[in-house]
Order: structure tokens, then sequence, then C-alpha cells
């Protein structure tokens, strides 16, 4: 990891994992990580965030700088600092792929450890997961609005901090983006960086036409120009003229871009101005506060647009800027080391006892139908969706190329019914709890209820 990252924990984590040393040292546990609902209008998310989990797993460590400020805490025992000193994950943890579409109460990661190793896992996997899926998912639904058009990232000025200025534009070119305009983003993890002009940029010369021919001439094979600054219609003509320009010296202008105003009207009137000046290869852009509602609005209304930039909306997910992921126990050993299920009964949040598995079952046509959660042994028809990627602390799975996994994402999205991905849907994909699962819950409930 570039980063030291084995405190970025929650405080409680650690004194649970000092409780845990003294009392339960030899105990092992299972915990599933999941989303217990889906924000308004989502019916669907995307898994993401996987690569930076087995990242972690695969270099946590206490450093000795670590150990000193855990120290002068005054909370922490030199015993259990010095098993902090030598830590290293030694369980097993299961997951879904990267790209792989899931639903709420569905385990997306399992981690079955001992169980100070599992509790102090806890804070990184639900942070990484909240954003990178939260993204990916909002993503997805802009990358639908928009249909068969181009959407790119522009969203680093605005994502909350930098950590999320690099994950938004992965997680968004899984979903199906086509660039990202950060430039480390693209570096890191070769995605194609984009990006235009700034209106400071034609604003710094003398008139806007000047702009316009100074970046044509350094970038003639590459020219996109802005045209909202002042005046859009005159900003369409002198971008036209720079597009004749370029034509005659055997470059073609790539596109303008429209920022702001009335973006059908606009569009409708660049795109007839274009062709008319036998520019019709040039692409219209649009961007400014754009998301999947504004897109869908735009295409219905028969706005000229060919590709679109989405920055602030999608790359804060600002409709459901946060998922309901959470990290509960589901089994724990006992003196004897077998593994007994465990449940919360809380009103409202009872969870699933039990090591479970997710199976997708399909149609005849390879449509897929419905999910089953179930308990992990059960015989269950459908494919099984978390696979193991840890094993005894070692990692196992190999990180497809980024490219494979957004392949997968559309893939996989392609083969659920339509009224899935609409940007306000009425349709809910059917997951159901198997008879297995279904009967422990019931019977441990019955149990608990006792106590």
């Amino acid at each position: 990891m570039k980063k030291e990252l084995s405190l970025l924990m929650d405080l409680y984590e650690l004194t649970m994992a000092q409780s845990y040393f003294i009392y339960k040292k030899n105990t092992f546990a299972t915990f599933d990580l999941f989303v217990r609902g889906l924000p308004p209008n989502r019916a669907y998310l995307v898994a993401c965030g996987l690569e930076d989990i087995l990242d972690y797993i695969g270099n946590l460590k206490f450093t000795p700088e670590d150990l000193r400020y855990l120290s002068r805490q005054g909370l922490f025992s030199r015993d259990f600092l010095r098993y902090l000193s030598g830590f290293k994950f030694h369980g097993d943890i299961w997951a879904m792929a990267e790209g792989e579409i899931f639903f709420a109460n569905e385990p997306v990661v399992r981690v079955t450890a001992p169980v100070i190793e599992a509790q102090l896992m806890e804070s990184f996997l639900l942070n990484t997961i909240n954003l990178q899926t939260m993204i990916a998912a909002k993503a997805s639904r802009v990358v639908q609005a928009a249909g068969s058009r181009r959407v790119y990232d522009f969203s680093l000025r605005r994502t909350h901090g930098q950590d999320a200025g690099i994950k938004v534009p992965r997680s968004a070119y899984i979903a199906g983006f086509s660039g990202t305009s950060c430039v480390l983003a693209a570096k890191l993890y070769k995605i194609p960086a984009v990006g235009t002009m700034a209106h400071s940029y034609v604003m710094s010369f003398k008139q806007e036409i000047d702009s316009f021919l100074a970046y044509a001439e350094t970038f003639p094979a590459k020219t996109i120009l802005l045209v909202d600054t002042y005046d859009t219609k005159r900003g369409i003509k002198s971008a036209i003229k720079i597009g004749l320009y370029l034509k005659e010296k055997g470059y073609r202008l790539q596109g303008i871009r429209l920022d702001s105003g009335d973006i059908i009207l606009l569009s409708k009137l660049a795109r007839k101005m274009l062709d008319e000046a036998g520019l019709g290869y040039v692409k219209i852009f649009a961007s400014g506060n754009l998301d999947e509602f504004k897109i869908k609005k735009l295409l219905a209304r028969g706005a000229r647009v060919d590709n679109f930039g989405v920055g602030t909306n999608m790359g804060t997910s600002i409709d459901a800027p946060c998922l309901d992921v959470i990290y509960k126990i589901t089994e724990v050993t006992d003196e004897n080391g077998k593994f007994l299920p465990k449940m919360k009964l809380s009103k409202a949040k009872v969870t699933y006892p039990g090591r479970k598995q997710v199976f997708r079952a399909q149609d005849k046509r390879g449509r897929f139908v419905k999910d089953i959660l179930g308990l992990e042994k059960e015989k269950i028809k459908g494919r099984p969706l978390l696979m193991k990627v840890v094993d005894k602390g070692k990692v196992i799975y190999k990180t497809p190329a980024l490219e494979k996994i957004r392949d997968f994402a559309r893939l996989n999205l392609g083969r659920f019914t339509p009224a899935l991905k609409e940007v306000i849907p009425s349709y809910k994909y059917p997951v159901i709890v198997s008879p297995g699962l279904k009967k422990l819950r019931q019977s441990l409930a019955g149990q608990l209820g006792k106590n």
C-alpha cells in the first residue's frame, strides 16, 4: 500500500479486539458485509472495491510508530500491543467479483477468521465498499440513461477528497464511463484521459475566436471548443470558422461543448449550423450538473447531444450519497471450536444467521430471473456469486484487468430485464430466502427470544 492504513479504523475495533484478546483469543467468527436497503430510485448495485480490499489484506501491519501512538492512548496493554506488532490476517474471505450486480441483504463480502482479525477488518471494508459501490451504481444509471452516447467523468473538483478523486473515476469506468478528466486516475488505472478547456482560457484572450485558434493550433487533432463563454450562437459560429480552418489543413474539429443555457435548444441549433457548414462529423458535448435524471429529460425532448461530461452529481452520488452498508456477525465458534449461528433481533434490523451464499438463477435464454439467499451448503440451483479470494490469509484471487472488469459489468447487467435499468424503476428484482435459511432463522429467533 502507498499509505499506511493500519489505523484507518474506528477506535472501538481496537478496544473490542483487546477484550477478544483476553477472553476469546482462540474464537473464530464469520461476518457478512451487505447493504440493508437500496436508496430511492436504485433497483440494483454494482460491486466495486475488491481490488483495494485485497491489497489491504496483503499488506496490513502495525508499524512501530502505530504502536507508539496506541500506547500513548492509555487503553492498551503491553501484551495486546505485542500481539499487534506481529499482526497478520489468517482468515478466509469470500466476495463478489467487481462488476457483479447485487441487491439488498445479499452478502458482497464474507469474512471467516479469528474474531479479533475479522473485527479489525470492519471499518476499512465498509469504507471501501460504501464509496466505490455507491459511485459505480450511480455511474451505471448515468450510462443507462445516456444509451449509446458516451459519458465522461468530470468530477474531480467536487469529489470528497483525494482518495475519492481517484476511486470515483475507476468505479465510474467499471460502470461504463468512457474516460476521466483526472490525470492521476487515468495514469494509475489506464483509463482514457479526456478534457477540453475552461471558460478562463477563453476569457484570457482578447477575442473568443483568438482562444479557439490558439487551442486549435496547439492541438489540431484533438480540438474541442467550449462555445458558451459569451454568446453561445456566436461561439458556435466561431467554432465553425475554426472547424473549416482545420479541415483545410487536413484535420477535423473533434467537437464543441455546451456547458450552460437551454441545452435542448442550443444543441439543435448547433447541429443545424454544423451540418450546414459541412461539419456533420463534429460531435456535440454537453456538461453542467448533469446526472441520469437530466440526461433522460434532455434526450426525451430531442437534444442533439452526442456525448456527456458528468461531474458533481455522479462523483458525489448527490441523490444517495451513502449506502446502508453494514458488517454483521453471523456465526461464532464455541469452546469446542464448533460454529454456532448468530443473528441480530433489533427491530427493523434483524439479520440472517449462518454462513451464506447467493445463488443466481436464469431462464432458458440466459436472462437472470431471481437470486436465492441461502446457506452455503444448501443444494440450490443457480450460479454462486461469492467466490473465495483469500485462503488462510493468502490472497488467491488475481484481480482482472480493468477492461475485463468493465466488460463483465456490462455483460452482466445486460442479462437482467430492461425494467431494472429504468431511471425511475417500478420493477423489483426477486431475492428469495431459501427454505434452509428461513428455518434456521426462525429456530434461532425462537431460542434467542426465550433468553
